[in-house]
């Protein structure tokens, strides 16, 4: 019996290849959400208090510091340090603005100490009332308030010049009885290491190293030797002052960059390590930052939002001692993977093989909806892009199940009178859409990319569905609109640029890569089979 898919009998190496296909996504998609639960045993940090962290208070979802409204409540400043108080003796603060002034008051009670920020830009009566305000703080509370930072790299944001902001610096230092910093990253302060008056203005420099920024960032497991270098390179460009490292911390979610890659388990691995390191060189140092800042996130993608050691619901990420889980609700992908399965059993037609075919289809399918949802959680934000991602998903189910049903009734040589309903789903048409949707995200990783993330699982099952049904049920030759090839040309060239420019230093990378080639590659195919097909033609014409 001729199957009515492609019109042709598989022959059985077809057949094992496309079962071989679907049984190893169903494998790995529950292997992938296994080891996403599985505890990882990491070096113990050496207590379970931490010397001291950054702290804004703008961790629920539509709070921002640039809202020239934004206010936070004594309240909820109280509640926050009652909870960091159990991990943190001591807060950093970067403005005295929006109720901000109130945390060295609130911090007295928990026995906590306070690295007063004092905020600084071009705004000249702004920073005279953040100078002001900084000044009245340290005098009421000369106990608490341990230093005070004047200025956050507001040389790396041009705003102001080294001299006026050594004015500030004289002026707060003049004013106060409590050691006075400039905040920078390392490359600023290496800059303007041999500036005398800027760092004879300062009591202690204060140092950001944050390795996943870097232009050559280093894995989560070698970025405490990358700070120590630094800070050793510190320490001889500026001999005569001691060094506070103001910031350094490990993203939990968000874009990999090169070997630095966010994940929970790399955030408790770096926190751990350099808890280590800091407490065996003496170091001084600040953690950033005690809550996640889901506000960061349209400033930085996805991964700005998630440096917290604390999440936006200001509970822990992970302790300091023991083994970690980088998912802690990790059944859910199980859970979602055969629930799919399930379904498309029950739709995928009659018969033990169909079902098969159905099951394990759903499986691998499910597992990478699961994750994109994962995916999603952390990086979407507003209803209209939470709209676009969940139609994505179910479009993106769609395919694979289309794809699933034709091929488990191609597989097993059977007539379908659905057939030609569920290739619809499955078409070139079909197929242009989602080539559409790939290049478009191509073309803005390939010119904006530095803050966006690589979209793997929303694309994983359409790249393999497509993959499989026009290049194995042999309809490569359907594509023949120019236009869907100038997208498949693109999407190859976007993906090699980005796996070169990237050094294919990443899973995520390689991800990525694969869904490009997959959709891309049928299209592909069908040129050269039809240019093969026209050439032959040309020398045979009767």
């Amino acid at each position: 019996m001729r199957n009515q898919v492609n019109g042709c009998t598989p022959s059985l190496w077809q057949r094992v290849f496309v079962f071989a296909v679907i049984l190893l996504a169903a494998i790995g998609g529950v292997l992938y959400w296994g080891l996403l639960g599985l505890p990882i045993h990491l070096p113990d940090a050496p207590s379970s208090k931490i010397a001291c962290v950054s702290y804004a208070p703008f961790r629920r979802v539509g709070e921002d510091p640039a809202n020239p409204h934004a206010f936070v409540s004594s309240q909820r400043i109280d509640d926050d340090l009652k909870r960091l108080s159990g991990r943190f003796d001591c807060v950093r603060t970067y403005s005295q603005a929006m109720g901000l002034s109130a945390v060295p008051r609130l911090a007295k009670r928990y026995g906590m100490k306070v690295l007063l920020g004092i905020w600084l830009s071009s705004d000249k009566a702004a920073n005279a009332h953040e100078v002001a305000q900084g000044i009245q703080t340290a005098r009421a509370y000369p106990k608490t308030v341990r230093a005070i930072v004047v200025g956050n790299e507001v040389l790396m944001r041009g705003e102001l010049s080294p001299h006026q902001l050594v004015g500030y610096i004289r002026e707060v230092r003049a004013a106060t009885t409590v050691p006075v910093t400039y905040a920078d990253g390392w490359t600023l302060w290496l800059q303007y290491a041999h500036n005398d008056e800027l760092a004879n203005a300062v009591s202690f420099v204060t140092v950001h190293i944050l390795p996943y920024w870097d232009k050559n960032p280093p894995s989560a497991d070698q970025a405490v030797a990358y700070v120590n270098r630094i800070y050793h390179d510190m320490e001889r460009a500026l001999p005569n002052k001691p060094i506070l490292i103001g910031e350094t911390g490990w993203p939990s979610e968000g874009k990999a960059r090169e070997d630095a890659v966010p994940s929970r388990i790399n955030e408790a691995s770096y926190v751990r390590r350099f808890l280590i390191y800091a407490n065996k060189h003496a170091v001084r140092y600040n953690l950033i930052e005690s809550f996640d800042q889901p506000w960061k996130r349209g400033l930085e993608g996805t991964v700005g939002g998630y440096w917290g050691l604390f999440g936006a619901n200001a509970k822990p990420k992970f302790a300091l001692q023991g083994p970690v889980v980088e998912v802690k609700n990790w059944w859910f992908g199980w859970l979602a993977s055969f629930a799919v399965g399930m379904l498309f059993a029950t739709f995928c037609g009659t018969g033990a093989r169909r079902r098969l075919i159905g099951v394990l289809g759903g499986i691998g399918t499910g597992s990478v909806l699961a994750e994109a949802m994962r995916s999603m959680s952390y990086s979407l934000q507003g209803p209209w892009l939470w709209l676009l991602g969940l139609t994505m998903c179910a479009l993106a189910g769609l395919v694979a199940f289309a794809c699933t049903r034709l091929l488990a009734a191609w597989l097993v040589d059977e007539n379908s009178a659905s057939a030609a309903f569920w290739a619809m789903f499955v078409s070139p048409f079909m197929h242009g859409l989602w080539l559409l949707s790939l290049a478009y995200i191509d073309l803005l990783l390939v010119f904006d990319g530095r803050y966006r993330d690589y979209p793997v699982a929303v694309f994983a099952a359409p790249a393999v569905a497509f993959a499989l049904c026009t290049a194995v049920t042999g309809a490569i030759t359907a594509y023949n609109i120019i236009e869907t090839r100038i997208l498949a040309a693109w999407v190859l060239i976007a993906a090699t640029g980005l796996f070169a420019y990237n050094h294919a230093a990443n899973k995520e990378v390689l991800g990525w890569l694969a869904c490009n080639l997959l959709l891309a590659a049928p299209v592909i195919l069908s040129a050269l089979v039809q240019n093969n097909l026209i050439a032959r033609q040309s020398q045979h014409p009767y």
